[in-house]
């Protein structure tokens, strides 16, 4: 239950886990509300001095912005806890023998749930992902004889069942964090919604109009029916221009590359061709982002993380056009299973091994040059009076020169999360999709999040400032793009399986295709069932939220019985006065 905070009531807030009042989410909201609060109380307009320049500060007007504005205050961003932060760099980042294990508490303490959210799910999915890979690392070494024909569906059929029971212990576990932290999330709430979080300014125009009408409840009905059924037309019309637009541009391009990669027979201009493909796309995505982010501003959305979750479904269909067409072309017309295993391995090993280079040594030199280059103007400025190394004096000068964690997409609707669980889904979609095809591709995946655990957790607390805390306590769409990856894996393996069994000759494609076709309605029930057996959510954590909703309502009842008690004394004072 959300009560006005008291001093003198503080006794009965509920503690966080490291013992403090207020999350670091709250302290970080406290301070921005703090320093922006500052604003001139008086009826006239103050002059304001700085380096020989004046500048007006009108009545009403914030401090803090207006010195934004002039340029005096270049920014206003969250330092780094010294002492937390080495103790996380040497328990956390550093401690490789720990593989999957985390101080997720800790993690919540220093960067907020969004991003403890984020390293709690690649914990777990690196943990689960240990039985594939021991699996598909089998399958490719062990020569099974007669019996190799009934190991791939076995195979697949495991690595369905796998997937569908860890997303539903992933729920059990999101929300048994939830209920540790002391997050009020409820049950079978949309992800990414908060409702504290929740901003009304898409409702004012209604809620006006109510006000002015009065209280005709008909009308106000059907005023919430319309702006209800306008948001939906919004969104359906938004999702369908970027469909559109990914199938009359996007298709044709990535088909062209994928059939010029089949046919061209040199390697060398087989790579060229790669590298202009790989400078397009990454044109081809910024301008799909953009185009996103202008479109959700015309959505009626409730909150900000509604509108996050708006944009990751429309960049996301850009990506998955990308990264799985071409294999799809290689596979289903070429049925090229040479050049699918070659392109599994590229995109597995030197891809990621490529980007985990990139976004951890490009932060890096940026800030190298940005401290070079500031240095540099600082000793133009003393003129060459000084003796010795130019240093910075302050500490807030060197966290300002670090690059923010940011989104390459949709900066202000998203943080650096988005390309990391982009990075994911990806890497998920492909084990999951072309599994029968290279078994082992689980084994590297397995491989590359153990490692991604550890260089993400370097990148936040060494090359980044520290991130502006987020109060979503899912990981929202993510959740949505994998289970529906999971769906499409059914549907590609058994393809796969089609075509390897119809390609070797030992059967069939009339009874294989009546195989598989059982197989694949026998898998989507088995989607159902696990879904249904295993609950989202565990037995303690319902008894405690069903506590808390109990004491909520004593509560409630007794600030009525209070008020009302109260509002009895002032009236009888009242009467006796008179």
């Amino acid at each position: 239950m959300d009560l006005p905070f008291e001093w003198d009531e503080a006794e009965a807030f509920v503690r966080q886990p490291d013992g403090s009042l207020f999350s670091w989410c709250e302290r970080y909201h406290c301070y921005h509300h703090i320093i922006y609060g500052v604003v001139n109380k008086s009826k006239s307009v103050i002059t304001l001095k700085s380096d020989g320049k004046e500048f007006h500060w009108k009545s009403g007007e914030s401090l803090v912005r207006k010195l934004e504005l002039e340029g005096i205050v270049k920014e206003v961003f969250p330092l780094h806890d010294e002492i937390k932060r080495k103790w996380l760099l040497r328990n956390w980042a550093l401690n490789w023998w720990d593989v999957t294990r985390q101080p997720l508490d800790e993690i919540y303490s220093y960067f907020g749930t969004k991003i403890a959210i984020y390293f709690a799910f690649l914990g777990m999915y690196t943990r689960w992902i240990f039985f594939p890979a021991i699996f598909g690392v089998t399958l490719q070494l062990v020569d099974f004889g007669s019996w190799q024909l009934l190991v791939l569906p076995v195979f697949f059929i495991s690595i369905i069942s796998w997937a569908v029971l860890f997303f539903q212990f992933w729920k059990r576990k999101n929300s048994a964090l939830l209920a540790r932290w002391q997050i009020s999330c409820p049950f079978g709430e949309d992800p990414g919604y908060n409702f504290l979080e929740m901003e009304w300014s898409s409702f004012q125009s209604p809620v006006e109009l109510i006000k002015k009408w009065g209280n005709d409840k008909t009308k106000e009905k059907e005023l919430f029916q319309r702006k209800e059924w306008f948001g939906c037309l919004m969104r359906f019309r938004n999702d369908a221009i970027i469909i559109l637009s990914i199938i009359c541009l996007q298709l044709p391009f990535e088909l062209a590359y994928a059939h010029l990669y089949e046919v061209i027979g040199s390697d060398l201009m087989k790579f060229g061709l790669t590298v202009v493909y790989l400078f397009a796309i990454q044109y081809f995505n910024k301008i799909g982002g953009k185009i996103s982010v202008r479109l959700i501003k015309y959505e009626n959305n409730e909150s900000t993380e509604y509108k996050a979750d708006s944009l990751i479904y429309k960049v996301f269909g850009l990506y998955f056009m990308q990264s799985y067409i071409g294999i799809f072309y290689h596979v289903l017309l070429h049925r090229n299973f040479a050049t699918l295993r070659q392109v599994l391995i590229q995109r597995l090993i030197v891809s990621e091994v490529l980007e985990n280079l990139i976004e951890n040594s490009l932060p890096y030199l940026k800030y190298s040059y940005k401290k070079y280059r500031a240095i540099r103007k600082k000793r133009k400025r003393e003129k060459g009076l000084s003796t010795g190394k130019t240093q910075f004096i302050y500490r807030v000068e060197k966290e300002y020169l670090k690059p923010t964690y940011s989104a390459s997409v949709g900066a202000e609707l998203e943080d650096g999360l988005f390309d990391d669980f982009l990075e994911l889904a990806l890497q998920f979609g492909m084990i999951m999709m072309f599994a029968c095809a290279f078994p082992p591709a689980f084994a590297f995946a397995a491989l590359n999040n153990i490692t991604e655990i550890r260089t993400d957790a370097l990148k936040l607390l060494v090359m980044f400032k520290r991130p502006i805390p987020r109060a979503a306590a899912t990981i929202g769409a993510w959740l949505n793009i994998f289970q529906f990856l999971m769906v499409m894996s059914i549907c590609t393996n058994c393809a796969l399986l089609v075509c390897l069994y119809d390609q070797e000759g030992k059967w069939k494609i009339e009874p294989g295709l009546a195989a598989i076709l059982i197989i694949e309605h026998v898998l989507l029930l088995i989607k159902f069932v696990f879904s249904r057996l295993v609950p989202e959510e565990p037995a303690w954590v319902k008894a405690n939220r069903m506590k808390n909703a109990t004491q909520a309502q004593d509560m409630c009842s007794k600030q009525l019985l209070r008020t009302i008690s109260g509002n009895e004394k002032t009236s009888s004072l009242l009467e006796k006065i008179d």
